[in-house]
């Protein structure tokens, strides 16, 4: 749980292109987070979006707030992502990624993939963009 009781929030690519594009539904969503709790990107998320820093400069200020981590995709959590993978028969290692960070936190992920995510983990708790 986050700094007053309010869980966590995972990013996923969706999310931060939502975020980019300044959805405002999103934008709230994560100011809330920023506030309340803290967020959590996954290392792979980032680099799905990441294109050009110069350009994405409130990418780049998000990613620097002292609420936001990145966890890192190191060995471990590359052979446990690709191992969730082959237990829900999907593909897709930087979602596992997603949901792991997720489990691990007990967090909330912010997404516009709501059927993959569920696809990995049926009990995932995630809001829709």
């Amino acid at each position: 749980m986050g700094r007053s009781g309010t869980r966590s929030l995972v990013l996923d690519s969706g999310a931060l292109i939502a975020f980019e594009r300044a959805d405002p539904r999103v934008r709230a969503a994560i100011r809330r987070a920023t506030e309340a709790s803290r967020i959590l990107v996954p290392a792979g998320v980032v680099g799905e979006v990441w294109r050009d820093g110069s350009r994405q400069a409130q990418l780049a200020r998000l990613l620097t707030n002292d609420a936001v981590t990145v966890p890192v995709m190191d060995e471990a959590v590359a052979k446990a992502a690709g191992a969730l993978c082959g237990r829900s028969r999907t593909e897709d290692v930087i979602d596992a990624s997603v949901v792991l960070a997720a489990r691990a936190a007990s967090a909330v992920v912010l997404t516009a993939d709501v059927g993959d995510l569920r696809r990995i983990d049926p009990h995932i708790l995630v809001v829709a963009i």
